[in-house]
Parts: C-alpha cells; sequence; structure tokens
C-alpha cells in the first residue's frame, strides 16, 4: 500500500469529492445561466410595458364617496349607459356593498364601450370573464376600462376583490345588444334584467 503524504492538500480527493476547479467551472456556468435569464425576463416585462399588453392604472382621477350620489357624473339619474356623441357608449356605476349600481347595464355590440366605476365605501373587484376588462374599484377614484364587443351575448360581472360577508352574491350583468337595436331601448330599458 502506498504511503500518503503528509501534507493534506497534497492527498488525493477522496471518492464522491468534486475537484475544486470542476465546481467553479459549475458555479460559473450556472452565474451566466442566471443572468441570460434575468436579462430575458426584464426585456419582457419592458417590451410588454412598451406595447401596452401591460395595462397601469388607466388614469388616477379622485372622487369623494361620501357625495358621489349627490351631483356629478355619478348623480342616480347619470348611472347607466350613455351614448356619447362620437358614438361611443359610456358605462357608468358605483360599487356599494354588496352591489353594483345599477345591476344590469346594456350596451351595444361593435361599439367602443367606457366604463367608468367608482365604489362608495370598500375596495371592490370589476371583472368582465372572457375580455379585457380586469379592474380595481376603490372608494374615493374612478376607475376606468375601455372595451369592444364584437358580438350580441351576455356577461355575469362578479366582484373579485373581497369587500366583506356578502361579497359572494356581488354579481352585476352586462347584456351587450346589436348595435341597431340599442338605439330603440329607453333609458330605463338599458339598466333593466327583465327579459325583452
Amino acid at each position: 500500500m502506498a504511503e500518503l503524504p503528509s501534507d493534506p492538500l497534497q492527498r488525493p480527493l477522496p471518492d464522491g469529492i468534486v475537484p475544486e476547479p470542476v465546481v467553479i467551472r459549475t458555479e460559473e456556468r450556472w452565474l451566466m445561466v442566471m443572468a441570460a435569464l434575468l436579462v430575458v425576463m426584464m426585456a419582457v416585462i419592458v417590451v410588454t410595458g412598451v406595447t401596452g399588453a401591460l395595462h397601469p392604472a388607466s388614469n388616477v382621477e379622485v372622487i369623494d364617496p361620501q357625495t358621489l350620489h349627490l351631483g356629478g357624473e355619478f348623480v342616480e339619474s347619470n348611472l347607466g349607459t350613455a351614448i356619447e356623441p362620437d358614438g361611443s357608449a359610456t358605462v357608468r356605476l358605483i360599487a356599494v356593498q354588496y352591489a353594483f349600481v345599477p345591476r344590469c347595464v346594456h350596451v351595444p355590440a361593435d361599439t367602443p364601450v367606457k366604463f367608468r366605476l367608482t365604489s362608495a365605501d370598500v375596495v371592490h373587484g370589476f371583472l368582465l370573464p372572457d375580455t379585457n376588462v380586469n379592474t380595481m374599484v376603490v372608494a374615493g377614484f374612478v376607475a376606468e376600462v375601455r372595451t369592444r364587443f364584437a358580438r350580441a351575448g351576455e356577461y355575469e360581472m362578479p366582484c373579485h376583490e373581497f369587500c366583506g360577508l356578502g361579497h359572494h352574491a356581488m354579481w352585476a350583468h352586462v347584456s351587450v345588444v346589436p348595435k341597431d337595436r340599442f338605439p330603440a331601448q329607453r333609458p330605463r330599458e338599458r339598466t333593466s334584467c327583465a327579459p325583452e
């Protein structure tokens, strides 16, 4: 049997121990892979932010939640769907525990639609599944979301931010009607859930 050198640094490595140059080379490779992944992720964030795929808050518009029903655009007579001079539709809604007011809205198909919402009490959510409409509705601020419905249909609109014990029952309804039928609806019909 060969005698081992007395200097521990001169002895051969026991089985299962990786030599230091191999460890350093492996760590350097992993460092390069991690740096490349970080660069790719940052590039994705920048590109999607610039191209508009990420939607930050559309506007920072403040409103007094205690007096919003007394005057201005969120007074009861202004709620629901209104057609603007340019032909687009604006839907105004108020979120309160545990309902959207009005509970139902009708909008025309194939028309730009702007939803303007505010909360009278706590944080609520506004979501139209299968569309790009998804925002938080915060007391004291006006949330604005724009979309376009290609064809007529029905959409359930849940509150997706927990707002209290009755949160599970906070739903509203959006009915998209053909563009040519919408002008014939009276303002009262535009906020009614009754079948036509």
